[in-house]
């Protein structure tokens, strides 16, 4: 009767530990279905363009903030938060993805699609992308300062 009652126990805590895991692997994760990797993007490596910057200050910045960290006025009032636009998640990302997800919205996310215009919302994509492009600019500034310093330690020490 014990080891009824202990395999039932058991059963239950793991059905219970694998929900709890499946319920928060899936609350902020945001998955395009697949066929939006399809999409092509028809500005794709166009030169940074004002017409994107000025729709992101528009549209997006007050919830992602003018960086696009995620740090917007809005941005902080809401729950889950809004992704960091700049990070590696979303900048692996397919240029069709982030299309969609502009698109579509999800809870909190406006849907664009009746909104903003298709050839803007790709160069909203592409506005993104600069703005990973920043980030990954600073950081690598950010080691060469590092090494920099480092180099200039040592020499100095050695004196």
């Amino acid at each position: 009767m014990k080891n009824n009652i202990f395999g039932l126990l058991s059963i239950a805590a793991v059905l219970a530990v694998t929900t709890f895991f499946i319920a928060s692997q899936n609350e902020g994760v945001w998955v395009a279905p697949p066929e939006a990797d399809k999409l092509k993007n028809p500005f794709e490596g166009e030169k940074k363009s004002g017409k994107g910057e000025n729709l992101f200050s528009l549209n997006c910045e007050r919830c992602h903030g003018n960086t696009g960290k995620g740090d917007g006025v809005d941005g902080k009032k809401l729950n889950p938060k809004p992704a960091d636009l700049t990070s590696k998640r979303v900048q692996k990302q397919s240029d069709g993805a982030i299309f969609w997800k502009l698109s579509n919205g999800r809870g909190e996310m406006i849907a664009f699609k009746n909104t903003i215009g298709e050839k803007d919302r790709w160069r909203l994509v592409n506005y993104i992308r600069e703005l990973g492009k920043n980030q990954m600019a600073f950081f690598e500034s950010k080691k060469t300062n590092s090494s920099a310093i480092k180099f200039f330690n040592s020499e100095f020490k050695r004196k």
